[in-house]
C-alpha cells in the first residue's frame, strides 16, 4: 500500500511538472543564452507578421530618469506609442536623441515639464543627456503588439495567436552577434512553440555610470 502511494505521488509530481512547462496554443516560449550557455535577461523579444501594425490611439509608456540614469535601460514600444519622459531625479536633465527618423530633444527640466513624445516610425532610438554624458538608454520601436523582454532566466513568453506565421527577433545593446543569428521564423498557430537563441559572441559589458564603465560611444 505504501509503495503504491509513493508511486502515485511521484506520478502526480511528474504530471504537474509537465503542466508547468507547457506552452499553450498560440504562445511562443523564447530563451536567450549567451556564448557560455548562461541566461541573458533584459533582451527585447518581439514577433512580427507580414503586416506592420501601430498601437491604438493613446497607448503610452514611460522612460523615467532616476539617480542620473534612464529607467528602464531598454524600453520596447509599438509604433505610434506616446512615451513620457518624467524627470524623477534631484538634478535637471536635457534628454535628446539623434536617431532618425525618431530624433527629438527635451530642453533642460525637472518633473513633468514636457509633453509625451510620439514614436511613429519603427527602429532603434538611442537616448542621451546633454548634461550627463554617461546617461544612455534605448527605445526599440517595433511594428507589432507582440513583444516582451527576457526575465532573469533568459525567458520571455509571447502570444502569437494573431498571425499564421511570424518571425521572432531579439535585440539588446550588449549582443554582438550578426543580425542573421537574431531572427527565427515560426508557425504562430502551432502548439508548444519554443525558440532558443544561443549567442555565439561574448556579450559587451553592461553599461553603468561609473568612471570605469564603457563610455556612451562604445555602444
Amino acid at each position: 500500500m505504501f509503495d503504491r502511494l509513493v508511486k502515485l505521488v511521484i506520478a502526480s509530481m511528474i504530471l504537474a511538472a509537465g503542466f508547468a512547462d507547457t506552452v499553450h496554443a498560440g504562445e511562443v516560449r523564447v530563451t536567450v543564452l549567451d556564448n557560455e550557455g548562461q541566461p541573458v535577461p533584459g533582451v527585447a523579444v518581439y514577433i512580427e507578421g507580414a503586416t506592420p501594425s501601430s498601437a491604438p490611439a493613446g497607448t503610452s509608456a514611460i522612460m523615467d530618469q532616476v539617480d542620473q540614469r534612464f529607467v528602464p535601460h531598454l524600453l520596447v514600444v509599438q509604433t505610434g506609442t506616446l512615451v513620457e519622459f518624467p524627470n524623477s531625479d534631484i538634478v535637471a536633465h536635457h534628454v535628446y536623441s539623434f536617431s532618425h527618423p525618431n530624433h527629438f530633444k527635451l530642453s533642460i527640466y525637472k518633473g513633468h515639464a514636457h509633453a509625451p513624445v510620439s514614436f511613429d516610425q519603427n527602429g532603434l532610438v538611442v537616448l542621451g543627456c546633454n548634461i550627463h554624458d554617461h546617461m544612455l538608454a534605448y527605445i526599440l520601436v517595433v511594428d507589432t503588439p507582440v513583444f516582451s523582454t527576457t526575465n532573469d532566466d533568459g525567458v520571455a513568453m509571447l502570444d502569437a495567436e494573431h498571425g499564421e506565421s511570424a518571425t521572432v527577433s531579439i535585440w539588446n545593446p550588449r549582443i554582438r552577434d550578426d543580425a542573421n543569428n537574431l531572427s527565427v521564423s515560426v508557425e504562430a498557430g502551432d502548439h508548444e512553440n519554443t525558440v532558443a537563441f544561443n549567442l555565439v559572441k561574448p556579450l559587451r559589458a553592461p553599461h553603468h555610470g561609473h568612471s570605469e564603465a564603457l563610455s556612451w560611444s562604445d555602444y
